[in-house]
């Protein structure tokens, strides 16, 4: 079998069907996962993507010859996965592509109680085993049973807020064609929630728009949606609903950053003292929020197998990145974009004023948003940027780049699952970061 280093990415397995990932791969992968992550048996989920159910079976065919059982989860959200694999205590298969545009597909992973895996923690080692030889098939195949936990699963999340605290909100939902369709009516079910639905059948080609929310451009259905109809906010899901964007009132696209502030500050009131943790790329808002509040702030590198492995190492109550994952240690550590947006119905049936009102307090920066970069030479690209700041300002090489010039900072990373640079920049104002985000795109050479 052909090399399968290409799909195996930092923190998933990921490629273009059936280019780079077919039938036969996914079951070679079901093999070397049954070797890989032991255990009695492996839930398995998949989304809505037109390759998903023949990628899922020949999966779970894979482990079953190894005699691995397989619980078949059925169409469900990623989240759901990581709440099966924490409540049965198994490793865990999601078929899905994320935010990828159709024509992509992979296996997000994980060890039982959802305990992440890395390139370096055995996604490597699965997709050498997969290359390899074929192994022979176990004496006694695995069986196959079927687990419906969409439900359970929807009512464990809202256990995460005092529901009888929510007041009645009007809410724009921009489910991206993805497996927020299934997930956000079950977790708002009986709920004082108006849900105003857009894209809100499953496709898998995704004819509106693309799923990934993380985009401006996919925003703008939500945002028409929130004005023309008069909501209190609009959320945008990606493909598998575990990211979550927000809207306010007005339209206007609200920072991830000043959601994680805003959650982490009311976990604070109920959890004082506690680790919180943000990503490189957060603004400087959170780690100030969470030290305002009483907690502990931690940084980590991007990406959910990363923030995992920290929560653990940390005890962290909760994580939140730039990108939308929002992850809660009740939750087997795990990102849940349901239990984040109850927390932030929650918060904003507190608030005195609509979301704007909510957010306000944490608006002290002045961000770019993240950039992507396409560059011949990444490295030669961080080298240029280090060269024209190192001895001047503060630079260290964590996750990336990141420089520090006092009132303003950048972080230049390569892409976890991209041939991207991504370039973030903050300053104290709007032409603060025009300067300091010309320079660096001219040192990337975009």
């Amino acid at each position: 079998m052909a090399d399968l280093g290409p799909i195996v990415k930092a923190y998933d397995l990921r490629g273009v069907v059936p280019d780079e990932l077919d039938a036969g791969i996914a079951r070679r992968l079901g093999q070397a996962a049954a070797a890989e992550l032991g255990g009695p048996a492996v839930v398995v989920g998949r989304d809505m993507r037109p390759s998903s159910p023949e990628l899922a079976e020949a999966f779970t065919t894979g482990l079953c010859e190894q005699g691995v059982d397989a619980v078949d989860l059925g169409l469900c959200a990623t989240e759901v996965v990581s709440y099966a694999s924490g409540r049965f205590d198994l490793p865990g298969a999601m078929v899905t592509a994320s935010h990828n545009p159709a024509e992509y597909n992979g296996l997000k992973l994980c060890r039982s109680g959802a305990r992440s895996l890395t390139r370096d923690t055995g996604l490597a080692a699965i997709g050498a085993r997969a290359a390899g030889p074929p192994p022979p098939p176990a004496p006694t195949p695995g069986r196959r049973r079927t687990a419906d936990l969409a439900d359970e699963h929807a009512a464990f999340a809202r256990g995460f807020v005092d529901v009888a605290a929510l007041r009645p909100l009007r809410v724009a939902v921009d489910a991206g064609n993805g497996m927020a369709v299934d997930l956000l009516p079950r977790v708002l079910d009986g709920l004082p929630v108006t849900l105003v639905p857009r894209c809100f059948t499953l496709d898998g080609t995704f004819p509106h728009h693309p799923a990934n929310p993380l985009d401006p451009a996919n925003l703008a259905c939500v945002r028409e949606a929130v004005v023309a109809e008069g909501c209190d906010l609009g959320l945008a899901y990606d493909g598998d609903a575990d990211r979550v964007f927000c809207v306010d009132e007005t339209g206007r696209d609200v920072a991830s950053s000043l959601v994680v502030a805003a959650i982490a500050e009311r976990l604070l009131a109920r959890h004082p003292g506690a680790t919180i943790l943000h990503n490189a790329i957060c603004s400087r808002v959170v780690p100030e929020v969470v030290a305002e509040a009483g907690g502990r702030p931690v940084r980590t590198r991007v990406g959910h197998s990363y923030v995992k492995a920290a929560m653990a190492e940390h005890d962290a109550l909760f994580a939140g990145e730039h990108s939308g994952h929002y992850y809660f240690r009740e939750n087997y550590r795990a990102d849940s974009g349901a239990i984040a947006t109850l927390v932030i119905l929650e918060a904003l049936s507190a608030c005195d004023g609509p979301m704007s009102a909510l957010v306000a307090p944490y608006e002290r920066y002045a961000s770019s948003g993240e950039r992507s970069v396409a560059v011949a030479d990444v490295e030669a690209a961080l080298a240029r940027v280090a060269g024209a700041f190192d001895g001047e300002v503060a630079v260290e090489r964590f996750d990336g780049l990141s420089v520090d010039g006092g009132d303003w900072w950048i972080n230049v990373r390569p892409s976890n699952t991209e041939p991207l640079l991504r370039v973030n920049v903050e300053a104290r104002d709007e032409p603060g970061v025009d300067r300091a985000l010309a320079q660096v795109l001219a040192l990337v050479g975009a």
